[in-house]
């Protein structure tokens, strides 16, 4: 390292900036690693560069009463404040989704349970109807006494025709099927969209300046989340 001349390791930094192979973080560590380093990387050109590649909006306003460097200083703390305050809206739009989710979910485990206790009270009922017809057409075959006044008072007791209030029952019977059937779909939905969401917010948390603009849309086949993609290709790589 002796051996090369100040202008050679000018060049190799100036050649590294501007090729973007080196960052403020390189030439951050190269200015600790020796004196000669640490002069020669404080050069103003390569500070100058740097706030112009990275803060391309904000360089136009540099004042010549302050050097490059610091100014990067000052331009990259403004810029990390501004993710601080991006990634808490973030998280808290998320907060916000995870609260929604699990509202829907309450909201449908209660409609789900009152629609399940409707379909058996209308089993109940159409239970109790078809004894009352097979009471009805078991009065008209012969049978001891005691047997033919329990059908009796099975038929009379019925105040309403019984074909056409068995006919109605097993119509609601198969709606309240239907619509069961529909919510337990749109509540498997929901909890997937809570499981990803609940994740969405672990990376944000881990990843706390990565950006999560497109992590909502982008989730791969059939809405998956990008964490259930990354299992299932190491599981597939595993076999191998």
């Amino acid at each position: 390292m002796t051996s090369l001349p100040d202008e050679l390791w000018s060049r190799i930094l100036e050649v590294g900036v501007q090729s973007r192979g080196f960052t403020y973080k390189d030439l951050c560590c190269l200015s600790i690693s020796c004196r000669r380093l640490q002069r020669l990387s404080d050069d103003d050109s390569l500070w100058s560069h740097l706030l112009s590649s990275d803060f391309p909006l904000d360089s136009s306003s540099a004042s010549s009463l302050i050097t490059a460097k610091a100014l990067y200083k000052l331009r990259f703390a403004k810029d990390r404040e501004k993710k601080i305050a991006a990634q808490r809206r973030a998280l808290l739009r998320k907060e916000s989704q995870i609260a929604e989710h699990t509202r829907k979910l309450q909201e449908l485990e209660t409609r789900l349970e009152e629609e399940q206790s409707k379909m058996r009270a209308t089993l109940s009922e159409l239970s109790n109807l078809r004894k009352v017809r097979e009471a009805s057409v078991a009065l008209n075959v012969w049978q001891p006494e005691v047997v033919r006044g329990r059908h009796k008072e099975l038929v009379e007791q019925s105040v309403v025709p019984v074909e056409f209030r068995v006919h109605a029952l097993e119509m609601e019977f198969r709606v309240c099927k239907q619509q069961i059937l529909g919510m337990e779909k749109t509540y498997n939905d929901e909890k997937r969209r809570l499981y990803r969401a609940n994740e969405e917010l672990s990376t944000m948390k881990y990843h706390p300046f990565h950006n999560f603009e497109t992590i909502s849309s982008g989730h791969g086949h059939h809405g998956e989340s990008p964490g259930i993609i990354r299992t299932k290709k190491l599981k597939r790589c595993s076999k191998y």
